[in-house]
């Protein structure tokens, strides 16, 4: 058994412990976000809960590289995990740990490309609106010129930031909140790509597939045309091959007739 063989075993094997670390952390931190008024044992627990959940992705991300057969292409193609887990578990950037949440995900979607694109792209939009508007209403509430100070606010700037369109009418102050109002953007610029390329791709396709019945069309048509042109060869064939034995049976008939007459 090869490396990458053991590496999908334990994918396989992993993924659904490290789908429920994944959603306990969101749910810690929406909480401790949520509700900063509950007692200071339980903002700690939670506090906890998501410092511990990225050693755990960090050791899942080093332990699927250590069985990759072929280690920097794993990196090139898992950057986005590497990413998440080598940066600092600082306040604003908690955000980033919502990429390894649907990474985690993603393995349990479809295997259609189209379905998973489009599963992906859902899953990851609805993730990065909620973790960001967490992660910018913990960074702006406590300054006295925000702007968004409730999660109803921070959640109607991270949509209108997300989809690019940016009414202005909330903002962030802080540096912190302009760090995650920076990530916010690059997201919604990636996922704007993701979407057209996949639906690019679903129109390449849909034109791809009505050529190729087209052509299938075609070839049938140009078969049974054929099939028609041989049968006709084949029925003036055989109606020449009849004509050729009546003749030769008029033939042979006067031939005897002639040498009758002779004798």
């Amino acid at each position: 058994m090869t490396k990458d063989d053991l590496r999908r075993r334990y994918e396989e094997a992993s993924q659904w412990p490290l789908i429920g670390l994944a959603v306990l952390f969101v749910a810690a931190y929406a909480w401790g976000v949520l509700r900063p008024d509950l007692p200071g044992w339980l903002l700690t627990t939670l506090h906890v809960v998501t410092v511990i959940a990225w050693p755990v992705f960090l050791a899942d991300y080093v332990f699927r590289l250590a069985l990759a057969e072929h280690r920097w292409q794993f990196v090139r193609r898992n950057w986005i995990d590497g990413l998440a887990v080598v940066l600092p578990l600082l306040r604003p950037l908690r955000i980033l740990s919502l990429v390894r949440v649907a990474r985690v995900i993603d393995r349990r979607l479809t295997t259609s490309l189209h379905g998973r694109v489009a599963a992906y792209v859902t899953l990851t939009a609805s993730l990065v609106v909620f973790m960001a508007s967490l992660a910018e209403l913990d960074a702006e509430r406590g300054d006295p010129d925000a702007t968004i100070t409730t999660f109803g606010d921070a959640l109607w700037w991270a949509f209108t930031t997300i989809t690019t369109v940016g009414y202005g009418d909330r903002y962030p102050v802080t540096a912190e909140g302009r760090l995650v109002a920076g990530m916010l953007m690059v997201a919604g610029i990636a996922l704007l790509g993701t979407v057209t390329a996949a639906v690019a791709s679903w129109f390449v396709g849909r034109v791809a597939d009505a050529a190729r019945t087209e052509d299938m069309a075609a070839r049938a048509e140009d078969d049974a045309a054929d099939a028609a042109a041989d049968e006709a060869l084949r029925a003036e064939l055989r109606t020449l091959t009849e004509e050729v034995r009546r003749l030769r049976a008029e033939l042979a008939g006067e031939g005897r007739a002639g040498l009758s007459d002779r004798g």
